[in-house]
């Protein structure tokens, strides 16, 4: 059993965790345990609480007697139509200027991508055409171990360019599950590209994927997302 705690600097909405890094709690520890041939899928089973010990055990996540988010293995050809085309840097700094999120954000605290967290990624995912987003990101040293950034991050990363490639404002959403596959750790304050696209809805579901690169236009990083529409209010 291991005791682990959202800080509130690793928020979502006002009230909870943010999805993409408490996603990342869990799913580094299961890939911990296993090979190439399979990857961690992590749903979340309610709003992660905030600034209370939870046990990390066997791949779940607990308040108490409560799940708050469980993961399991997968395989990786889950993730096989999840790598997106890169873009240069330039023009994911352009589309940052266009990130919806600057003005109306329905979780402006979030850690990823809100513009109220100033010790959050600061991600500003905007769109670039053909139901994609992408920005640049410049990781602090404080995210890293010795000068690598922690995989924990790298999930958080890979999870609001997904979320803004959505009408947030006609279809507000948080995520419900996050699969991924760390390929690689940038260097802190290396300037990396994170790109989003769309790939369909379902009812209450919408389905993404994002991809991170460092800036030599390598994969780090894969994920696909279930992102689940919600009521900003209930969470806010």
């Amino acid at each position: 059993m291991t005791l682990v705690r959202v800080e509130r600097r690793f928020q979502g909405p006002e009230r909870s965790g943010n999805g993409g890094y408490v996603a990342g709690l869990v799913g580094t520890a299961v890939a911990a345990e296993l090979d190439g041939s399979q990857v961690p899928k992590v749903t979340l089973r309610m709003p992660p609480p905030l600034e209370q010990d939870l046990d990390l055990t066997s791949g779940k996540l607990t308040d108490g007697d409560v799940l708050v988010a469980e993961g399991v293995p997968v395989d990786s050809e889950f993730l096989a139509d999840a790598t997106i085309d890169p873009v240069l840097p330039g023009e994911a700094r352009a589309a940052e200027a266009s990130y919806r999120g600057l003005h109306d954000h329905p979780f402006p605290t979030c850690f990823v991508c809100g513009p109220a967290n100033q010790r959050g990624l600061q991600l500003k995912p905007g769109p670039i055409g053909g139901g994609r987003t992408a920005c640049t990101w410049r990781p602090a040293a404080d995210l890293a171990t010795d000068g690598l950034v922690d995989e924990v991050f790298l999930w958080a990363a890979l999870d609001c360019p997904g979320g803004w490639t959505i009408d947030l404002d006609g279809r507000p959403s948080v995520l419900g599950q996050l699969t991924a596959c760390i390929d690689a750790r940038p260097q802190a304050g290396e300037e990396c590209v994170a790109l989003g696209r769309y790939l369909g809805e379902d009812g209450r579901k919408t389905f993404t994927a994002s991809t991170l690169y460092d800036a030599d236009g390598r994969v780090l990083a894969r994920a696909k997302h279930t992102w689940i529409t919600v009521d900003p209010a209930a969470f806010n």
